[in-house]
């Protein structure tokens, strides 16, 4: 049994129920879209969010119709996100598919987009479920904030760690932050607990961003070179940051101008990721991530232990281990 599969065990049940609930959730009268969802469906990644909907609610309580449509409605409006980030991104593959854009074009592309956040909006108006809507609204639009934060800051290349922070709380912590406080309202907690649970999600969340930013750089990893993907795309992360204010004023010149200048230069990107490494960018990173990591986790210390707890917090470490 693989690692995310133990994690699963105590909410698999409802895992796979939600499947179904997430398949009725994306049907349509007309069959193009039908075809798509249909194609969305078939390549879905790990459920991650959906597991920490199911999984904040069973360490707080029972599952119920709620938890359900806050674990759609989640993965409705992330599905919605990813879409469009492929989009605009101009990307056309996604977890080794061919994205949407890349099969139907982007009008279409957009349109199933746009689609799938009107089916989440009335899914949760259509059960009265307000409080989990405000909950999602607000992560999306943190989410569309965030993106166009790091997009203004990438013209400057001048993103400190303390914009940085600012960028990917919006950007993917807040879904995450978003995934646990839906759970934890879905069975009923008070708002304090609700509350606890967001910081918590938004902590992990942190954590699982600074993960994904250490697979660009770091020569140590399982999973092959790296891969600088975020030199190509201009992208300012903590490891990179870390090591910039590390260095002397020239070498900081020649590392911001290749860059800004010849990030698509194979042996110039290898420079960048070498500079980082010698400046610890990358043990930064991994200290700083497992600080977020273990601050989640100690928001739990007061809930009563159970096998939903235990697995939460195996997905919490999970996401800070992960092969990608």
């Amino acid at each position: 049994m693989s690692g995310l599969a133990k994690i699963k065990e105590p909410v698999k049940t409802e895992m796979d129920l939600f499947e179904k609930h997430f398949r009725i959730s994306m049907k349509s009268k007309v069959p193009l879209l039908d075809i798509i969802t249909h194609y969305i469906i078939r390549r879905k990644g790990k459920q991650m969010r959906p597991l920490f909907v199911f999984l904040s609610a069973k360490t707080l309580g029972e599952i119920n119709q709620a938890t359900y449509t806050a674990a759609s409605l989640i993965e409705l409006l992330h599905t919605a996100t990813l879409i469009h980030d492929d989009v605009v991104d101009e990307s056309y593959e996604r977890r080794g598919f061919f994205s949407i854009n890349a099969l139907w074009r982007n009008k279409i592309a957009v349109l199933v987009g746009d689609y799938l956040l009107s089916k989440g909006l009335l899914l949760s108006i259509e059960n009265n479920e307000f409080d989990l809507l405000k909950i999602v609204s607000t992560a999306v639009r943190e989410m569309s904030e965030g993106e166009l934060l790091q997009i203004e800051k990438a013209r400057k290349l001048d993103i400190t760690e303390e914009v940085y922070f600012e960028i990917i709380t919006k950007k993917t912590a807040s879904l995450i932050s978003s995934c646990a406080a839906c759970g934890a309202r879905s069975v009923n907690a008070g708002d304090p607990m609700v509350q606890r649970m967001s910081e918590f999600g938004k902590l992990t969340g942190i954590a699982f961003q600074i993960k994904d930013d250490i697979f660009d750089y770091d020569t140590g990893s399982k999973i092959g070179k790296p891969t600088g993907n975020d030199i190509k795309e201009k992208k300012m992360t903590l490891p990179l940051i870390y090591a910039l204010n590390q260095a002397s004023s020239s070498e900081k010149k020649e590392i911001i101008r290749i860059v800004k200048n010849r990030n698509a230069q194979p042996d110039k990107i290898y420079d960048v990721i070498d500079f980082v490494n010698q400046k610890q960018g990358i043990q930064y990173a991994y200290d700083t991530m497992n600080d977020y990591k273990n601050r989640a986790i100690r928001l739990l210390d007061e809930i009563p232990e159970s096998e939903s707890k235990k697995a939460l917090i195996q997905l919490v470490e999970f996401t800070t281990t992960r092969k990608k």
